[in-house]
This record gives structure tokens, C-alpha cells and sequence, in this order.
């Protein structure tokens, strides 16, 4: 049997999408419809990864008081649920999407992690990653870690020899690429906040990322919204474009992309190839509420709607 992909999400929580015409902010909006889900980046993440075909575990930190939809959501995707419970109840984020396609995020701070905890999660991790295929690091750090909490993470998995991908921002970010994990995926925006600089344009980004690559990141992988992504490695720059699509909501198109980025390095697959099939992912998420592959037959089509190409040194 494949060993699985470990998530590890210490900030989760439940999203409240609430779609609506448009928001008028002082006033008082009637939405069209309304959904409460487990969701947090690496939960998403587990949803596309299992869509995939692969065997996944989930752990990180969930509030006792309300973790129901959780393990709700463990049993209906069938992910092996290893979370540590802490006192009191996960927060819940709302996520407001217009007809435009305009979202807007309000996101409460989560749960407080006790240091017991820490040390109690970090020990549990180092029992899992002894079987794990990957190691998945996604989203926001809750109160009571420190920024780098990540960091400490990836040092710890230095022996585990398996992949070990990272997806945050702010100091969160910097820290866990001083510790150097084998794949980053910053945004353009989170790109000039890591390296300082501001990214206006494609040479930008390849300038920045390079130099991300050269500081010791086997794989810098930069999304740039509709206009696609960029996997930069020591030796290679790959583009990928999706086609033009009709974008429903944006919520969860960078989780998919990484559970497609994963997908490639557990497969050892030709960078191209899954650049290919991560961005088309991604695409497909945008054009429905909520993860996940809804539609095999759908995903090919924009695969094969994908312009991939290589972009070499002048």
C-alpha cells in the first residue's frame, strides 16, 4: 500500500461561505445561500490529495467544544484523523463571495496552543513522518507558537528523507525558509513580502525566485492568479496558464495547488506534467464552491487547456 501524505494544520477551522449578490458594508445583506464546512489550508488539502487516490492523514489542533464536522469530514473523505484536541472550541471564519467573484475574508485568531501541546504535537509527528510519504505544513499559526513553529517542524523531519512542502506567509514564511524545506508556494504578494522587493512583472518573479532556489529551496513554486504559475528549481523555470475561466469563488485554489504539487513529488512525476495537472486543479477549484475534483472528465479538459512553457536565461 502507498504510505500516505500527512497534513499538519495547526489553525483550522470552520468557514462560514456566505455567497451573496454584492456587499454593501453597513448595511444590512440578504444572502443567497450560506454553507459552514471544516475547512483550514491543510484540511483543503487533504480534501483534493484523497481525490487523488492518495491514502492521507490529517493532525494538528481542533477545539473539543465543536470538532464534529471535522470528524465528519475524516469519515466522509476517509482520512485518518490524528488531531489533538485542545480546550474550548475551533473558530469559525467567514468568507463572503459576491457575484463578482470578490471575496472577502474576516478571520478570527484560533485557538491558544498550551506549550504541553507543542511539545505533545511535535512528538506525535515524529511517530507519524517515520511512514509517511510527504509532509504537508499549510496555513496560519494560532496563538501561543511562536513564528517559528514551522521551522521547528521542518528541522525535526531533517532525517524523515521525505518531501516536505509549506504553505504560509508573513514570518511564518521567513522562518520556515531559513530551515529549508523541499517546496515553498508563495503567491506574488507573499513573494515581496519573503524577499522585500516588489514584484510587478514576470522577470520579477523569476528573479525572486531564483534567488530563493539559491538559498537552499529545491522548489519554489509561484502562483500569480489567472495568469498562472511558475515551478523554479535549481535548473528549470516551467509556466503554466490556465485557461480562461468562469470563476465562481477563489476560496481553495491554493490548497489545490498544492495538493497537485504534492501529488507530483510523491509520484516522482516530470516537473511539465505536473505543473500541468496542479494548475489545472487549481483552475477547476475556482469554478465551484468548496475542494475537491468534482469532475475527472471536467479536470481533463482544462489539463489539456493548460499552455505550458519553459522560460530560459536570456
Amino acid at each position: 500500500m502507498t504510505k500516505p501524505v500527512l497534513t499538519v494544520t495547526l489553525n483550522p477551522a470552520l468557514d462560514l461561505t456566505v455567497s451573496l449578490g454584492q456587499l454593501n458594508t453597513g448595511a444590512v445583506n440578504k444572502a443567497l445561500s450560506g454553507h459552514l464546512h471544516a475547512a483550514g489550508k491543510g484540511i483543503n488539502v487533504s480534501a483534493v490529495l484523497k481525490d487523488l487516490k492518495h491514502n492521507v492523514i490529517a493532525t494538528g489542533y481542533l477545539g473539543e467544544d465543536n470538532h464534529s464536522l471535522f470528524h465528519d469530514f475524516c469519515e466522509n473523505f476517509n482520512v485518518k484523523d490524528e488531531f489533538i484536541y485542545l480546550p474550548g472550541a475551533t473558530r469559525i471564519n467567514v468568507k463572503i463571495s459576491e457575484s463578482s467573484a470578490q471575496v472577502t475574508d474576516i478571520n478570527l485568531p484560533g485557538l491558544s496552543v498550551p506549550p504541553a501541546f507543542w511539545t505533545r504535537l511535535k512528538k506525535s509527528l515524529t511517530l507519524l513522518t517515520a511512514n509517511c510519504s510527504a509532509v504537508i505544513l499549510a496555513g496560519s499559526l494560532p496563538p501561543g507558537l511562536n513564528s517559528n513553529a514551522y521551522a521547528e517542524l521542518i528541522t525535526l523531519f531533517n532525517d524523515c528523507d521525505i518531501p516536505v512542502l509549506v504553505d504560509t506567509s508573513a514570518e511564518a514564511l521567513v522562518h520556515a525558509v531559513a530551515a529549508k524545506p523541499t517546496l515553498i508556494k508563495p503567491n506574488t504578494h507573499e513573494l515581496g513580502e519573503l524577499t522585500g522587493t516588489t514584484i510587478q512583472s514576470e522577470s520579477e518573479i523569476i528573479a525572486a525566485g531564483r534567488k530563493l532556489v539559491a538559498s537552499g529551496i529545491s522548489n519554489v513554486v509561484i502562483s500569480d492568479g489567472p495568469n498562472g504559475c511558475y515551478w523554479i528549481t535549481q535548473n528549470k523555470v516551467i509556466k503554466a496558464v490556465p485557461p480562461e475561466m468562469h470563476v465562481i469563488s477563489t476560496v481553495g485554489a491554493g490548497d489545490s495547488l498544492v495538493a497537485g504539487l504534492a501529488h507530483t513529488l510523491v509520484n516522482d512525476m516530470d516537473l511539465h506534467q505536473g505543473l500541468q495537472l496542479a494548475c489545472a486543479i487549481s483552475a477547476h477549484a475556482v469554478e465551484q464552491i468548496g475542494v475537491g475534483i468534482m469532475d475527472e472528465a471536467r479536470l481533463k479538459q482544462i489539463t489539456e487547456q493548460v499552455q505550458l512553457s519553459e522560460i530560459h536565461e536570456n
